[in-house]
């Protein structure tokens, strides 16, 4: 899924690009000149950086500073929404790739930015605009909470995580992640702690309850239904990790962040 054109070499400072992209949409690894707000108004990307990884449901937006190497994976089909912001007008909102809540205000805005595109310079309404959006996306990165997978640097702890993403309704044990990735429990267990500073267990755990934050997010599913397809054997065991690690109940986060049926 690269970009038609190229964005570093856009005539405009910032602007912002409308795209579809398929599921099964590879960006490949790259980076860019400009600071990036990577929104999806529908589907889910999967977005990951040298540092970590995030599944990215409609209602979750990530701020890629500029120069930072990332790749985007589509889950599921996605009609993007994504604006390249001028290095210079956004230098200080995080060095690091982050996710955050996106609020409507932000999707609005967004949504009216479109009519800037990149094929030519934009007079002191755009930068205007643009300025508050960034200042809007400042607050929203330094109050969003840290929603997020590691990464793996070594092939085998890289092999192991994909095998626990390709199925997160499974119950894979440590034996059998392990052997899939070819190495021995002992060693994945390792790997585990000083790559991804967490345990197997919490990087499944992890892994599960950002998912589901996706499934409830697309409007469709019950919360009982999104917790067994995650890998939760009760409603009640999924409500109490889901609550600990998002700070909600699945069904109030259900209830704020499905779209609206249409009327």
């Amino acid at each position: 899924m690269p970009p038609r054109i190229d964005v570093d070499a856009a005539a405009a400072a910032s602007f912002v690009l409308r795209d579809a992209s398929p599921r099964g949409a590879d960006s490949a690894w790259h980076a860019h000149a400009r600071h990036q707000l990577l929104f999806a108004a529908t589907g889910v990307l999967h977005l990951e950086t040298d540092a970590a990884q995030w599944l990215l449901p409609p209602q979750q937006a990530a701020w890629i500073p500029a120069r930072v190497r990332h790749r985007v994976r589509v889950r599921q089909a996605a009609a993007l929404c994504t604006a390249y912001l001028a290095p210079a007008a956004a230098a200080d909102v995080t060095p690091e790739a982050r996710v955050f809540a996106v609020p409507p205000v932000v999707r609005a805005m967004l949504e009216h930015a479109a009519r800037w595109g990149p094929g030519r310079r934009h007079g002191p309404e755009a930068d205007r605009f643009f300025a508050v959006l960034v200042d809007l996306c400042r607050d929203a990165v330094r109050h969003g909470r840290p929603w997020f997978l590691p990464t793996a640097r070594s092939p085998e702890l890289s092999r192991a995580m994909a095998v626990v993403l390709a199925d997160l309704g499974a119950a894979p044990s440590v034996a059998a992640v392990a052997r899939a990735a070819g190495v021995s429990p002992r060693t994945l267990a390792r790997r585990f702690a000083a790559e991804a500073h967490m345990s197997f267990a919490a990087f499944v755990r992890a892994a599960r309850l950002l998912h589901a934050m996706a499934r409830l997010a697309d409007g469709d599913a019950q919360v009982t239904e999104v917790g067994l397809a995650v890998g939760f054997t009760s409603n009640a065991a999924f409500s109490r990790a889901f609550t600990a690690f998002v700070g909600e109940a699945p069904s109030v986060w259900r209830r704020r962040h499905a779209p609206s049926p249409a009327r």
